[in-house]
């Protein structure tokens, strides 16, 4: 028999979403609940969808096991090129895709744009050029074809969950609520939840 492939334990997820915020969700597949890490853009993929199937990265370390789903294929490939590299955990992989779609961050990448990949909270100038070094001629074709990551959002509830999405990042409450009320008040009330957040990360 051939051995199974390691890598792919878990190539993908399918099932109800019993629980939905910015960072992840909880999956029921057959009476069992996986929660699963998700970015901003899969997050505005899903939408007000009550099932879903995600194409999933199974991350093991000698203290936890991470499951990270992705709406896009794409978006699983460019995070498995990331956390290819040293230095880059799936944290900070994550970070890059929920504020930069995955066509965007090839873009910076290809064209060496430093400045595009550092504005991301908590990327610095030499993790953001060992980036662009380590995968700029490694890239796959598939992944350098424009993609469309559409975005959807709500309203009734996107201030508390632009919360929500900031303190798992990191942000104290005291911050992200300024941050929000900064970006709402620039941008007007009717901004997306996914730009709103993405505003607050960019002029962190």
């Amino acid at each position: 028999m051939p051995k199974a492939n390691r890598k792919q334990m878990i190539a993908f997820i399918r099932g109800q979403i019993v629980f939905k915020d910015p960072s992840h969700l909880i999956i029921d597949v057959n009476g069992i609940g996986h929660e699963v890490r998700i970015s901003l853009n899969t997050y505005s993929e899903i939408g007000e969808k009550e099932e879903v199937f995600l194409h999933t990265h199974f991350h093991v370390k000698e203290d936890s096991h991470t499951l990270y789903g992705f709406n896009d294929k794409k978006e699983k490939m460019v995070f498995q090129q990331l956390i290819s590299i040293s230095g880059v955990g799936p944290n900070t992989a994550l970070m890059l895709l929920s504020s930069l779609k995955s066509s965007d961050l090839m873009t910076a990448i290809v064209n060496s744009q430093v400045s595009v990949i550092q504005a991301v909270k908590g990327i610095g100038a030499k993790t953001a050029q060992r980036i662009i070094l380590e995968l700029k001629d490694k890239l796959p074709d598939e992944l350098l074809e424009n993609s469309s990551l559409n975005s959807s959002g709500t309203d009734n509830t996107m201030r508390s969950e632009a919360l929500s999405a900031l303190l798992t990042l990191g942000y104290t409450k005291a911050a992200a609520e300024k941050a929000i009320d900064n970006v709402m008040r620039d941008k007007g009330t009717n901004i997306r939840l996914e730009e709103l957040i993405k505003s607050v990360l960019k002029s962190a």
